[in-house]
């Protein structure tokens, strides 16, 4: 068979341009190879994260705010303790040391009427209102961190209280292993008012959502 100029023959090295392309393939192959479980552990975080399945962690502020509402409706709901921290050296940590221990209440799906959220900020509060003029507040994946929650009636469907939280199924998250907790279908509570220090949620719709400064908070 006939060689062309171009082909190398068996006892021939191969030209640079070849090996060049050669060792190029090879390094293009190699690092996408690196990227793929770094890429897919990437993925695997934003998936479980915008289905509920894995709490959003962060620094809290250290500084408490206000929620209240005339009335919260949940399905899939789940109660257990948690840990929250602030960054080192917080001016906020106070004699705490810097944690909080704190109610963790998590919901698949919230309605909330009637809004209301505050936080003091040197002498005045930080005031938003969400949801008063008939179209509820929605969220999806809602967790609080509190360390009070009160009402005026609590409704529950087929709770289940002292289970184990990390078996929780009804709710969007679950709790640390060996942590007491409980969980319902559905929970309905009236003149909702909670002191929290910090709210998750996969979507959050506030309808009519007014912002500003006020002399009083919720």
């Amino acid at each position: 068979m006939a060689l062309s100029e171009d082909t190398p023959t068996p006892d021939s090295p191969p030209t640079a341009s070849s090996d060049s392309a050669r060792r190029g393939g090879v390094r293009y192959r190699r690092a996408a190879l690196m990227g793929i479980p770094a890429f897919l552990a990437a993925g695997t975080l934003v998936m479980l994260t915008a289905t509920g399945a894995l709490a959003a962690q962060f620094a809290i502020s250290g500084m408490p705010f206000t929620v209240t509402a005339d009335s919260m409706e949940g399905t899939g709901f789940g109660q257990f303790g948690g840990l929250d921290s602030m960054p080192e050296g917080s001016p906020n940590e106070g004699d705490t040391g810097g944690q909080v221990l704190v109610i963790v209440t998590a919901i698949r799906e919230a309605k909330l009427t009637n809004l209301c959220q505050s936080v003091e900020i040197g002498g005045t509060y930080l005031h938003i209102t969400a949801g008063n003029k008939g179209t509820a507040v929605k969220a999806s994946g809602l967790t609080t961190d509190s360390t009070e929650i009160s009402g005026k009636l609590a409704d529950f469907d087929n709770i289940e209280i002292g289970g184990d939280a990390s078996t929780f199924d009804k709710p969007p998250v679950k709790g640390p292993l060996g942590s007491f907790g409980q969980q319902a279908d559905t929970v309905t509570i009236k003149d909702l008012r909670q002191t929290n220090y910090a709210t998750t949620a996969v979507r959050f719709t506030l309808p009519d959502l007014r912002m500003g400064f006020s002399s009083k908070g919720c």
